[in-house]
């Protein structure tokens, strides 16, 4: 199932995105649930074709907890070691934003990076000192991540928080695929330019990561108590690289969808 928030001329509302999304979105169509996705799955009688409504963020966390060089390779090229554990840290939700929403440099920054990651989206009843088994059980959905980041800050800062917690730093989106199998999927990031054929940045696949989706759950869930709708950012491929406007960023993650955002200088 793909679950969406959206906009519409009535207000905002979850959906279910009905049909295939590889014959491209002139096909789908959203149909609108009641309430919250987390309870049962009742659908009103309100449907919409995708193209007639706005896709917003999936969902809003109240936090985005994110994992550092959980690819190896991705770790190398920046210099590092692979850690012996999840190496943690914290988007705030408020950098979180949706699909075709624009990713906005800051003045602080002359070098700002995409970061192509599958992200896990906790269900009810959330997550406290879960082993992996009850992590498993915790994870509600997943969908397409960009943990942008301002490479130049993290390295002068020392830690990541100004680096990672922009304003529009942490896109989310389409929407929450449910009951995916995530152990092997391609993740990928292309960044276009106007009518010039996409750059491939970055292509790996989550079965190269060093810590995989439970284990990580599970981890986090025994530091910090994981709440429905708290989103996990799992790591990213090698191949990040600056972006600067006028650019347009799509992730891609295996069974999810894509995830386009453009990029513009903050005013």
């Amino acid at each position: 199932m793909r679950i969406a928030r959206f906009a519409h001329a009535k207000g905002m509302s979850f959906g279910v995105v009905e049909g295939d999304p590889a014959a491209g979105p002139e096909g789908l169509t959203v149909a609108e649930i009641e309430g919250h996705p987390f309870g049962e799955i009742r659908f009103t009688t309100a449907r919409w074709a995708l193209a007639d409504v706005r896709l917003l963020s999936p969902i809003l966390p109240s936090k985005v907890v994110c994992v550092g060089r959980n690819y190896a390779e991705h770790a190398a090229e920046l210099g590092n070691d692979v850690p012996a554990e999840p190496l943690l840290f914290l988007k705030p939700s408020t950098s979180v934003i949706g699909p075709r929403d624009a990713i906005r440099l800051p003045a602080q920054s002359k070098q700002v990076e995409h970061e192509a990651e599958l992200a896990v989206v906790i269900g009810p009843p959330g997550a406290r000192r879960a082993d992996r088994a009850a992590a498993a059980q915790a994870i509600f959905g997943y969908t397409c991540a960009n943990d942008v980041t301002a490479r130049d800050l993290q390295r002068s800062d020392g830690q990541w928080t100004r680096a990672k917690g922009f304003d529009s730093f942490c896109p989310l989106g389409p929407w929450i695929s449910t009951g995916l199998d995530v152990g092997d999927v391609e993740v990928r990031c292309e960044v276009g330019r106007g009518a010039d054929e996409p750059e491939v940045r970055q292509l790996g696949r989550t079965s190269d990561m060093v810590f995989d989706v439970p284990t990580l759950v599970s981890y986090i869930s025994h530091v910090m108590t994981l709440l429905p709708g708290d989103v996990v950012l799992t790591g990213t491929p090698a191949g990040v690289s600056p972006i600067v406007d006028g650019d347009t960023v799509t992730v891609r993650v295996g069974g999810i969808g894509e995830l386009s955002n453009p990029v513009v200088t903050l005013d």
